[in-house]
């Protein structure tokens, strides 16, 4: 199934129907804000009691109401490089969550082919609600907001992902942190957010002028990459190549501000990338 064999009606129909789960979960979200780790998941990873809750709840009512399967964080599902799937986060920002933090929301996507062809992010403790499909617009609190305008990087907020300098795996902490300087004399009003959806959606709605996201999970990403899309924004690879579900990396921003950032950080990559295995 090709991403352009549902028609823009039929994406529609499903997104009033995820829509209408999500809203219906909302407030048992927020009653379980402070819930303490559950499952140890890793190193500094793990899910609460309400992250398999919800998960179950959503992905069993999507089941039933639309008959597609659904890729869960907490309790996985079918591949997404082909065929038709939901994604969904029940938590992300998992850690602000159980802090009792407001920065933290539930994230669900419609994949297709490995394309997400709708995303919806909702952040109920901010009483916001984003969503849109393929073509746009996105949606915040069911009214469409204006696509993005080109911008410049000085003068724009910016998300800053997941840091630990210390921290080691497919991205290090080290070339994190070597790309802070640089992006902090480009523009000073960096954001840690500590939700991958959270600086999606804000960069999506035009709150931040661009996200720079090291996590690869395509539950934290989908939904995301498609606001952002349907906003009018540039969605690659921290590289700049172009995201696909499988990308070990999102580099989100508003047209102007992505080609700043790929530039960047191209520039930082280029003389570290083969001692310590940061992208190109």
């Amino acid at each position: 199934m090709s991403p352009q064999s549902r028609t823009t009606e039929e994406l529609n129909a499903l997104l009033a129907v995820a829509a209408t789960i999500l809203d219906g979960v909302s407030a048992r979200f927020t009653e379980g804000i402070g819930s303490p780790s559950a499952v140890v998941k890793g190193h500094n990873d793990f899910a609460t009691e309400l992250d398999l809750e919800l998960e179950r709840t959503v992905s069993e009512q999507l089941r039933e109401r639309t008959g597609i399967a659904v890729h869960g964080e907490e309790f996985g599902g079918p591949q997404l490089t082909s065929g038709t799937a939901w994604v969904l986060d029940p938590i992300d920002g998992t850690f602000n969550y159980s802090a009792g933090h407001p920065l933290s929301g539930m994230l669900l996507a419609l994949v297709q082919d490995g394309e997400p062809v709708l995303g919806l992010t909702w952040l109920p403790p901010l009483g916001q609600r984003y969503a849109a499909v393929a073509d746009g617009p996105l949606l915040l609190n069911g009214k469409p907001m204006s696509p993005l305008a080109p911008k410049a990087l000085a003068d724009s907020m910016i998300g800053f992902g997941a840091f630990n300098v210390d921290s080691h795996g497919h991205i290090p902490g080290q070339f994190r942190f070597d790309l802070l300087g640089p992006l902090s004399r480009l523009s000073s009003r960096v954001r840690m957010h500590g939700s991958t959806g959270i600086d999606l959606a804000f960069a999506a709605s035009g709150v931040l002028g661009g996200a720079v996201v090291f996590g690869h999970h395509p539950w934290d990403n989908a939904a995301g990459v498609a606001l952002v899309r349907a906003a009018g924004g540039v969605v690659t690879d921290i590289a700049g190549t172009p995201w696909t579900i499988t990308s070990d990396s999102v580099l989100a921003a508003a047209p102007g501000v992505h080609a700043e950032l790929v530039d960047m950080i191209s520039a930082v990559a280029d003389p570290i990338a083969d001692n310590e295995g940061a992208p190109r």
